[in-house]
């Protein structure tokens, strides 16, 4: 049986700027990348990126709480908010927070954002994007 998975990621994007000095200023390893004007991987139709991309993910977990995943990537960037905010000004940048869920059999996990996680988005002006997939449930096969 499958089961509910939950997958977070941090994203800093704009039009062109250089991955390896965020990456240095951070002092956090990025878990995907990309430039503008890289091919986009499996596509049927051949499609570029619009963006450079910088993210920080947890890669999908099994979980009930998306707050477990939220706080993973917090405790890694929590106190870099002033370091953020300079990369973002230095190369006119945008921050959102991904919470990307699939969702197995109506298991829904808990999905709440504590003071933490409001504050930190907030000092950095960052969105907060929420992507729900409801994958059918096991019995809609069955007959």
């Amino acid at each position: 049986m499958n089961k509910t998975q939950v997958n977070v990621y941090f994203s800093l994007y704009g039009d062109e700027f250089p991955i390896k000095e965020v990456t240095e200023k951070l002092k956090v390893i990025p878990t995907k990348t990309y430039k503008k004007g890289d091919l986009i991987p499996n596509r049927s139709k051949i499609r570029y990126r619009k963006e450079t991309s910088w993210d920080l993910g947890t890669g999908y977990q099994n979980s009930l709480d998306v707050n477990k995943q939220l706080q993973e990537i917090l405790g890694k960037l929590q106190n870099k908010t002033l370091i953020i905010n300079e990369i973002k000004d230095t190369y006119s940048l945008e921050c959102k927070i991904f919470i990307v869920i699939k969702i197995e059999n109506g298991n829904t996990p808990a999905l709440y954002m504590d003071r933490e996680i409001i504050k930190f988005a907030s000092s950095i002006e960052a969105e907060i994007d929420v992507d729900l997939y409801a994958n059918p449930y096991e019995s809609d096969f069955k007959e």
